[in-house]
């Protein structure tokens, strides 16, 4: 590409960090999770939400377990007023949830913030003025010093107004353009302002560092977060807060790496909706910990619950691919995928085993509210006998006989191929039934009697062309009985017969299925299904289906 030679990098490593965390493998339990899908995630929308679809998604943070929720601005519109407002007045928020308010350090802004959260039980007062070199510099035209003193008048004025009104607000503060300041003056800030709030272990302040541009590797991240961790001052009443952004596509890993350097709290939202790439994704997040065996302490459930009222109200879409919540994640269209998916949950029940290691998927698709029918194996031109196979055990009960399974395979192959689209379920069962299952096209059995003597006599009748026939012949066995009188009446000849046969395992009904090889004399295996409320019809029928598939080759 051209024009490279007009970026330099513009964040600021720690010198000579200390990467404690480097040491670190698994995050061994989970952050405070801050929702701020109704600030940073509504005011990137084209179309902000309504009033009633921030009401409605406010209270599906409550349900999935959100106890901090930043609800917005209230400073910056009527609308957003109004909502918190809403809250208050309707007494929506539950006494164990926190409400967060976001305000510039700006006087009228912070009494405005105040005045909108009359008679809020708990609330966090976030303050934030920005403290990057290119703000500093290109914005604002100021020093550090009057950088500092814009950030120490706002927190001075939020204690005075929280002393006078005799609320017992927590506060926030945040340097906005964390990650294109300077890790020393970040830190001077910062303390400057918990110098004024004199924080204490019973109440907590909270030291937000955002990522407000994405500008580096996680690990420089990383290292900015463990250097403020070891250094902020009143650390044990100080909750250290990450506010991933995506600019780079690394919200995710620097919140990871970020809560491994220290920090006890992430800011993000549901699916990364946010400003620009977004903001830190907090349900993969959440589930990332889940996947290794750590409560997240988010109720993530019914994902298609989740992402239903997610995409109603903001109108965005949650990805295919989007992890543990797109369409499409659990998804296994590749043969060799599905044969191992298929081999790892049948491993599981054998075993019995309560730990969860099938390949392919990092949870069990059913913790998250997915569907194994619909959602694991997926079957187009590119599946395999293995997940074609699971499918029609796992939905339906058909146990298909190994040697079997491959010709079926190849049949559904070849009818997605030639459709170039997915067969649901519903439409590999039609295609294995109409192909194998009681077929009668040439003839068909319509009674049937068996008689114990040299080995065992079958009296049967059936119908070709519209005449029924009465046949008598004997045999080492009830089918093989069967087997001769056809070949009699019909004078053809097949050997090697072979049959399995189990119970259905799904339904209401009681039936057993039989599948029946036949191999004809030009050496081609032909095979036939039968299933009925009696295991000798459905033998007999799996026989007279191969005979009559047998006939059409």
């Amino acid at each position: 590409m051209q024009n490279t030679d007009k970026y330099i990098p513009q964040f600021f490593a720690v010198k000579n960090p200390t990467r404690k965390w480097v040491q670190k493998s698994i995050i061994e339990h989970p952050p405070v999770w801050c929702s701020v899908d109704l600030r940073d995630g509504n005011q990137s929308l084209i179309i902000p939400m309504s009033l009633e679809e921030k009401l409605e998604f406010f209270q599906l943070l409550v349900k999935v377990g959100f106890k901090e929720i930043e609800v917005g601005f209230p400073a910056a519109s009527e609308t957003e007023y109004t909502f918190l407002r809403t809250l208050i007045e309707q007494n929506m928020i539950p006494d164990d949830v926190t409400i967060q308010v976001l305000t510039q350090s700006r006087e009228h802004i912070i009494r405005k913030t105040f005045e909108a959260l009359r008679g809020c039980k708990n609330a966090i007062v976030h303050l934030y003025n920005s403290t990057s070199v290119a703000q500093r510099e290109q914005v604002f035209r100021k020093s550090r010093e009057e950088i500092i003193r814009i950030a120490v008048e706002g927190a001075e004025l939020c204690r005075n107004i929280a002393e006078e009104t005799g609320t017992a607000y927590r506060f926030e503060y945040s340097p906005e353009s964390f990650t294109g300041t300077e890790p020393e003056f970040a830190l001077a800030i910062c303390n400057a302002v918990l110098d004024v709030w004199k924080p204490t272990p019973d109440r907590k302040a909270v030291i937000n560092l955002p990522v407000t541009v994405e500008l580096s590797a996680p690990h420089v991240y990383a290292d900015q977060v463990e250097f403020m961790c070891d250094n902020l001052k009143y650390r044990d009443a100080v909750v250290v807060s990450l506010h991933p952004h995506n600019d780079r596509g690394c919200a995710v890993a620097d919140a990871e790496l970020g809560i491994l350097a220290g920090a006890d709290r992430v800011e993000g939202t549901l699916f990364g909706n946010g400003e620009r790439t977004g903001n830190a994704d907090i349900i993969t997040l959440a589930l990332n910990m889940f996947a290794q065996g750590v409560d997240p302490k988010l109720s993530l459930e019914n994902m298609p619950e989740i992402a239903e009222v997610y995409e109603r109200v903001t109108r965005m879409h949650v990805p295919d691919r989007a992890p543990y919540a797109g369409a499409l994640v659990f998804a296994a269209f590749s043969g060799s995928h599905q044969d191992a998916i298929a081999k790892g949950m049948r491993y599981r029940e054998e075993k019995n085993s309560s730990r969860w290691t099938v390949p392919y998927l990092p949870i069990d698709p059913a913790d998250v509210g997915r569907e194994y029918e619909t959602d694991v194996i997926r079957i187009n031109s590119q599946s395999g006998k293995g997940g074609i196979g699971y499918l029609l055990e796992h939905n339906f009960g058909y146990v298909l006989p190994g040697k079997m399974r491959e010709e079926v395979g190849y049949l559904v192959k070849s009818i997605s191929d030639h459709a170039h689209a997915e067969l649901t379920p519903a439409q590999v069962l039609s295609a294995f039934t109409d192909t194998y299952v009681n077929i009668d096209t040439h003839v068909r059995l319509t009674d049937y009697h068996f008689e114990k003597k040299t080995g065992i006599c079958a009296a049967i009748t059936l119908e070709a062309d519209g005449v029924s026939h009465e046949l008598k012949s004997c045999g080492n066995g009830r089918l093989d009985a069967v087997a001769n009188a056809v070949k009699k009446y019909l004078n053809i000849e097949f050997s090697n017969l072979t049959y399995e046969e189990h119970a259905i395992t799904r339904g209401s009904a009681s039936q057993a299925i039989t599948y029946v090889s036949i191999e004809t004399p030009a050496g081609k295996t032909v095979w036939g299904v039968g299933i009925h409320d009696d295991i000798i019809v459905s033998s007999i029928n799996a026989l007279f289906s191969a005979v009559n598939r047998s006939m059409e080759e």
